[in-house]
């Protein structure tokens, strides 16, 4: 199995240096179940590593867990739940095909991430392999303060224009001795004033939502502390919890089944409602809302802008042109020399964060 997996990777570095041979790019893909997010890309080959499959070693009792990048994510968690332990950053699947690696390239994060973290922080090592057609290693199975940039976090979010994640190694949490969700009909406005309120609070939140004058709120860890936390709450128990939460992390819930165009804020939690409530869903005590609009980019962008939002144009039938937030030029600098110094010769997935690179 090791043979096959170094052959496969042998494979790969022949297909980096053919494109740099032939002034081809390339298109990094595993399951596929992230083709919606980003700007589409121009016509490239695929490198696929869809057959980079499985779990390389896995020690519960050092909570760690490294397998390669085209593993399953459902079959990670599985891994995970039968040592009664969990990815603390509830990743999103979309479908059936998700894999690490997308998770990671995406440094997609689902309800817990505003309270446990995001993908990016639980990365502790990878090897990816580069523009020259290197395989590099970073990090390690333990969390380290290292001078410069943290390669392995680095990768994570960076939609593969810096590089293939071949593998990686994950820190893992154990799972909470018990949830419990809360659900409470109120306005948006008071919705907004409690979250922030619980914010300031030592409560076992692990995750909250809005939608449609409804206020979920899930806690999580020791029974003691849930219903310690549940009194100061209050509302009532949500009992197909689990379900609920999956529809919200998988977008299966009925507010993103639409045509419209998704978009994802990130603003101050206690940012006042810009769009319509009707078309609005909270998350992540509310500083997370996703919106569904037939407006313009132009419009959402300077809605955004105006409140010192942040926004993505996360899911869309229409123009991929603008995706992401237009970076400063400063700071685009600092991009276009990360991209030169990891894919110095321009291959991988040209244009999926921004036309520059």
């Amino acid at each position: 199995m090791h043979n096959i997996h170094n052959d496969f990777s042998k494979n790969l570095q022949n297909e980096v240096l053919q494109a740099i041979a032939t002034g081809n790019t390339l298109t990094i893909r595993a399951g596929g179940s992230k083709d919606f997010y980003g700007r589409k890309l121009t016509a490239s080959n695929v490198i696929s590593i869809a057959e980079h499959q499985g779990i390389i070693s896995y020690e519960p009792t050092e909570l760690v867990i490294k397998a390669r990048a085209g593993t399953s994510l459902k079959i990670i968690q599985q891994a995970l739940a039968e040592n009664k332990q969990m990815l603390a950053f509830e990743p999103p699947a979309y479908n059936e095909k998700a894999t690490l690696g997308g998770t990671l390239a995406g440094n997609f994060s689902g309800p817990r991430r505003a309270y446990s973290g995001a993908a990016r922080d639980y990365v502790l090592g990878s090897t990816i392999l580069n523009g020259k057609a290197e395989l590099l290693t970073f990090g390690g199975q333990v969390m380290k303060n290292v001078a410069g940039y943290d390669v392995s976090r680095l990768m994570t979010g960076a939609l593969g224009t810096l590089g293939v994640i071949m593998d990686a190694s994950i820190k893992v949490v154990p799972m909470p001795e018990a949830d419990i969700t809360f659900m409470q009909t109120i306005s948006l406005d008071e919705a907004l004033t409690r979250l922030h309120q619980y914010s300031r609070l030592p409560l076992p939140i692990s995750a909250s939502c809005f939608y449609q004058d409804k206020l979920y709120i899930r806690l999580s860890g020791a029974e003691r502390a849930i219903d310690k936390a549940g009194k100061t709450i209050g509302g009532d128990q949500l009992n197909n919890a689990h379900d609920f939460w999956r529809s919200i992390t998988d977008q299966t819930h009925t507010f993103f089944q639409s045509e419209l165009t998704l978009w994802r804020l990130s603003l101050a939690s206690n940012t006042a409602a810009v769009f319509p409530e009707e078309n609005t869903l909270y998350e992540w005590g509310g500083a997370l809302r996703w919106l569904k609009s037939d407006a313009s980019q132009a419009t959402i962008r300077s809605d955004s802008h105006l409140i010192n939002g942040h926004c993505t144009l996360f899911r869309s039938t229409g123009s991929r042109n603008q995706v992401f937030q237009t970076l400063p030029a400063p700071l685009l600098k600092l991009h276009l020399r990360l991209k030169h110094a990891f894919d110095p010769y321009g291959i991988f997935n040209i244009g999926r964060m921004y036309p520059d690179f």
